[in-house]
C-alpha cells in the first residue's frame, strides 16, 4: 500500500507541475497581440451556424453576430425541423437583420453526426468560400474574423480554431460547464499546441476554405464521426499537408442554467470521444491533468500527515491553477463559488473519465449510438443480435483518424 501511494502521489506532483506550465503558456498566448489582415485581403465569410433547440441567451448570441466588425460576411443559420422552436428565433433574427442572416433547412440526413447533416446543407447554401462554422451558443470577442482572415493570408495555413471560454454561469451546474471548459479545455487545447505542436481542432469555432473542406470529399466524409471536429483537424494536416491555427482570442461559450445532471451527462459523451479519438496510453496520461483524485486515493492507500499534506498540496494547486487560467482566459471577476465548484468538477469528471475506460455507447439527442475507433458511429447493437462489423473502408478511415 505504501509503494501505491508514494506512485499516486507522485503522479498527482508531476499532473500539477504539467498543469503550472499549461497554465503559463496560456499567459504567454493571451499576451500576443492578435493578428490582423491587410485591408485588400479581408475575403467575403460564411459563417455556418447550426441549431438545434433555444440555448441559452439564443437571441442575444445571434444579434451579436449581426454586428461583427468585418466589411463582409453573411451567416447561414440551419435547422432540421420547421417544428424545432429555434426556426421561429432564426426567422425573426433573419426579418431583423436581413442583409447579414439567411435560414436553411436541412435536406436529408446523410449521416449519423445531426450537426454534420446540417453541416452539408448550410455548406451548399454558402455565398463564400471561406467558411467559419460557429456554435449557437457561442460569442466572440472584437476583431474574430480579422483574425481568421489573416491568417488565412498564408496559404500554408488549412485551419484555424479558437479556444473557448465559458461564461454568463446562473447556476451551479453552469458553473461546472464554464470552468471545464476555460480551466481545462482552453487552456490544454492552448498548451498542446505551444508545447507539444498537437493540434485539438474545436468545432465551436472553426474556420476553413471551401475548396480544402472540397478535398477532403466535403462535410459529407465525416457524416459518421462523433468528433468531426478533432477528424477534419488531423485530416488538414495529415491529408492536405496544411497547418492549423489556434487563435488568441477565445470565443465564449454561454452556459447560464444547466443543471449539474446535464453537465456530467454531457461529459460522460465526451469520455467516450476522448477514449475512441486517442490510444489507451494517452488516455491513462490524460488523466493525470486531474491530479487531485489520484493524490486524495494515494492519501487513503496509506494514511499519515506527510500523505495527508502532500494531498493537500495538490487539491490547493489545482484548485489555485484552475481559478487563474478562469481569469486569464475570460473577462470579469472570478466567483467566490469557484472554488468549490473546482472540487466538484474534478469528482465528476474523473468519474467521467473511469466511465469512458469502458463504455462505447452514446446516448445522443435521443438516440442511441455505438463509438468505435477515430470516433466512428454505429448504430447501437440490438439486444439478441450481433453488433455490425464495421466495412472494410470504415475501419481503414477509423486507423486513419487514431495514428
Amino acid at each position: 500500500m505504501i509503494l501505491a501511494s508514494s506512485l499516486l502521489l507522485a503522479a498527482a506532483c508531476v499532473g500539477l507541475s504539467a498543469l503550472v506550465i499549461q497554465y503559463a503558456l496560456v499567459l504567454r498566448h493571451r499576451r500576443e497581440p492578435p493578428a490582423r489582415p491587410a485591408r485588400a485581403s479581408r475575403p467575403g465569410i460564411s459563417i455556418l451556424k447550426p441549431l438545434c433547440g433555444v440555448d441559452d441567451d439564443l437571441e442575444a448570441n445571434l444579434a451579436q453576430f449581426a454586428a461583427l466588425d468585418y466589411p463582409d460576411y453573411e451567416v447561414v443559420l440551419g435547422i432540421k425541423d420547421v417544428r424545432d422552436p429555434a426556426w421561429d428565433v432564426a426567422g425573426e433574427a433573419v426579418a431583423r437583420w436581413p442583409q447579414r442572416f439567411r435560414r436553411v433547412q436541412q435536406v436529408g440526413e446523410p449521416g449519423l453526426n445531426p450537426k454534420v447533416n446540417q453541416l452539408v446543407t448550410l455548406a451548399a447554401a454558402a455565398r463564400h468560400d471561406l467558411w467559419v462554422i460557429s456554435d449557437s451558443n457561442t460569442r466572440v470577442a472584437p476583431g474574430y474574423l480579422d483574425e481568421i482572415a489573416a491568417a488565412f493570408e498564408d496559404p500554408s495555413v488549412g485551419c484555424v480554431t479558437h479556444p473557448v471560454a465559458g461564461l454568463g454561469e446562473e447556476t451551479f451546474g453552469s458553473l461546472l460547464d464554464n470552468l471545464y471548459l476555460t480551466s481545462s479545455a482552453a487552456a490544454g487545447m492552448i498548451a498542446a499546441k505551444r508545447f507539444a505542436g498537437q493540434d485539438i481542432v474545436v468545432g465551436k469555432s472553426m474556420a476553413l476554405r471551401r475548396e480544402d473542406v472540397e478535398a477532403l470529399g466535403g462535410f459529407f466524409s465525416v457524416k459518421d464521426v462523433l468528433a468531426e471536429d478533432f477528424v477534419i483537424g488531423l485530416w488538414v494536416t495529415r491529408k492536405l499537408g496544411r497547418r492549423v491555427v489556434v487563435a488568441r482570442a477565445p470565443v465564449f461559450n454561454v452556459s447560464l442554467r444547466k443543471s449539474v445532471e446535464a453537465f456530467f451527462q454531457r461529459y460522460l459523451r465526451w469520455s467516450v470521444i476522448h477514449r475512441t479519438a486517442v490510444s489507451l496510453g494517452t488516455y491513462l496520461a490524460q488523466s493525470l491533468l486531474n491530479p487531485a483524485p489520484w493524490a486524495l486515493l494515494g492519501a487513503l492507500l496509506a494514511p499519515s500527515r506527510f500523505t495527508a499534506a502532500a494531498a493537500a498540496l495538490v487539491v490547493v494547486g489545482k484548485v489555485l491553477v484552475d481559478l487563474a487560467a478562469l481569469r486569464a482566459l475570460r473577462p470579469g471577476p472570478v466567483p467566490l463559488s469557484a472554488a468549490g465548484a473546482v472540487l466538484v468538477k474534478d469528482a465528476l469528471l474523473f468519474a467521467a473519465w473511469c466511465h469512458g475506460l469502458f463504455c462505447r455507447t452514446v446516448n445522443w439527442r435521443g438516440t442511441k449510438l455505438r463509438v468505435g475507433p477515430g470516433t466512428r458511429l454505429l448504430p447501437a447493437p440490438v439486444p439478441g443480435l450481433d453488433a455490425r462489423p464495421a466495412p472494410a473502408n470504415e475501419a481503414l478511415l477509423a486507423g486513419d483518424f487514431i495514428g
